[in-house]
């Protein structure tokens, strides 16, 4: 299934959920953590379980994930006993510091799974592997973790520069400081190399659409394979930035069919440039999706 874009919904917003099954996102994900407060947890616990069993496996519109809150609270097992009821397509897991937390979320859905009579393995696992200061050195272990659930990774900036005690992430140009471009490319290598997406971060200014796009599409061509949504209205501008244009596609069309009609060669010529095998594996990649 694609995974361009994964819009978060306050699992709290009767009225936000209401919009959910048309909202053209890839992926929503109800969020149970950060934007419900503390006082509205149990309730928003509630709705988000009714939501899920009211739109089963198999005849969803859109993936439905769930944030659950950090496993060093005691709201992290009180979220999952309650929403694998509900069968959710996945669990975002916030504030992980390594792929060991990773393996213990799967342990634990592995027994609900079994206890709700669900498909062994059917609900995967999207952790946010940068929230600590101790997580961006173990990134590189998610790819030998042996982690089945694991779904993708993604980072964020937020939680990071407040654990770090930050007055800001960003530098004087506006764009990410350094610390914070280098845990984002170390997420990027790392999701590669665990063979899974790589997924970027927030774009806070859900108005700035052309802005959106073209960060958009920069991450695209740096390997991020989708976005984090905070806002409806950037759902179609992180779904066409993440999609290959209709000249790429074509592009990718003739460049495979040159080297089908010479599969002894090892680079081809198009258009006065030569293209060699890494630039056919790229062209099979867009052609696939």
């Amino acid at each position: 299934m694609p995974f361009r874009s994964l819009l978060f919904i306050p699992g709290d917003s009767e009225k936000k959920l209401s919009k959910v099954d048309d909202c053209g996102a890839d992926a929503v994900i109800l969020d149970l953590e950060d934007s419900v407060a503390p006082s509205n947890k149990a309730a928003a616990r509630a709705l988000v379980v009714d939501f899920l069993k009211a739109r089963p496996p198999g005849g969803r519109k859109v993936q439905l994930w769930v944030r659950v809150n950090a496993h060093d609270t005691p709201l992290m097992a009180e979220d999952l006993a309650a929403v694998v009821a509900g069968a959710p397509d996945g669990i975002m897991q916030p504030k992980v510091d390594g792929p060991a937390d990773v393996a213990a979320l799967s342990k634990t859905l592995d027994r609900l799974e079994a206890e709700h009579a669900l498909p062994p393995g059917a609900i995967r696992i999207l952790p946010v592997a940068t929230e600590t200061p101790i997580a961006p050195f173990r990134l590189g272990e998610f790819a030998d973790a042996g982690l089945s659930r694991l779904a993708g990774l993604t980072w964020g900036a937020e939680d990071l520069s407040a654990a770090l005690g930050a007055s800001t992430n960003l530098g004087l140009d506006g764009n990410w400081s350094f610390t914070y471009q280098m845990v984002r490319s170390l997420t990027l290598l790392a999701a590669h190399a665990a063979g899974v997406p790589a997924i970027e971060t927030l774009y806070v200014d859900f108005r700035d659409d052309e802005g959106l796009r073209a960060s958009s599409r920069a991450a695209r061509a740096e390997g991020f394979n989708g976005r984090l949504a905070i806002h409806p209205a950037q759902v179609a501008g992180i779904n066409d930035s993440f999609s290959p244009s209709p000249a790429e596609v074509a592009f990718a069309k003739r460049l495979v069919a040159a080297f089908e009609a010479e599969p002894h060669l090892g680079t081809i010529g198009i258009d006065g440039k030569m293209y060699d095998l890494p630039h056919l594996k790229a062209a099979r990649r867009t052609l696939a999706g």
